[in-house]
């Protein structure tokens, strides 16, 4: 809480602060939504929207570092993943209820929990802590696993991942590693010829890294409310393409 900035974000000029960072994917997956529901066969908008989650992985990340109540910022996650639940279900499966399949709030709730349970066992440094912080995360990844969460337990890795490697020695190639290994060479789903090679789309999720190299560290000036509309343009822009989508097809 209140920690400096890895050393990875320290930068003496420019780069994006967090307001930035998040706008950015806010466009990304609203291009990936676009794809799904007004403008299909637009594949290159599904390609760019891949880049949208690495970069809400990232933050929730840096969020945990940041937050000066991680308890409130878990239940902040978890009221907006009850929010955007039933509009999510609705682009997703025409039904107010769909059991089989969790907006992706629920797996960065997941993912901040598990920085949590990770960083109660590096503090206090005991077999026991490190007994019951792995089985706090495996636990976790269970949940995400058989709770059917958006990105599933890779989702939820990719936030560890930004927190455990944020002071790691060479923490960009480090980074870079983890998102080929979790959207390339772990990832099982649709993809396409590119240079004689089945290239996994989900793939295009590691070019997220270069938005998050040029994060500065800085919070950006939008406070609170700013924040807070970041989290509802989840639930509400999502509503709106289902209602756009019912009238126009």
């Amino acid at each position: 809480m209140g920690e400096a900035p890895s050393p990875l974000t320290r930068k003496p000029f420019g780069g994006l602060n967090a307001d930035w960072l998040r706008s950015l994917a806010m466009v990304f997956m609203l291009l990936d939504h676009l794809w799904a529901t007004l403008i299909p066969g637009n594949f290159w908008m599904t390609y760019v929207g891949r880049l949208a989650f690495p970069i809400f992985a990232f933050q929730i990340s840096e969020g945990f570092f940041h937050s000066s109540d991680r308890r409130r910022y878990a239940k902040r996650l978890f009221l907006f993943g009850l929010l955007s639940e039933i509009p999510f279900d609705l682009v997703y499966a025409s039904t107010v209820f769909f059991p089989f399949h969790q907006n992706v709030m629920f797996t960065l709730l997941l993912g901040l929990l598990a920085c949590c349970a990770i960083d109660r066992a590096r503090r206090e440094r005991t077999a026991g802590a490190v007994l019951r912080g792995g089985l706090s995360v495996a636990g976790l990844l269970l949940l995400a696993l058989v709770g059917m969460v958006d990105y599933g337990w890779r989702g939820v890795l990719t936030v560890v991942a930004f927190y455990a490697l944020r002071d790691f020695p060479f923490a960009w190639l480090a980074q870079a590693a983890a998102l080929v290994l979790l959207n390339i060479v772990l990832f099982k789903g649709q993809t396409i010829p590119l240079l004689g090679w089945d290239f996994p789309t989900q793939g295009f999720a590691v070019l997220a890294l270069v938005p998050i190299w040029l994060y500065n560290g800085r919070p950006g000036s939008g406070g609170r409310r700013l924040q807070t509309a970041f989290y509802a343009f989840y639930p509400v822009h999502t509503l709106v393409l289902y209602l756009l989508f019912s009238l126009l097809r």
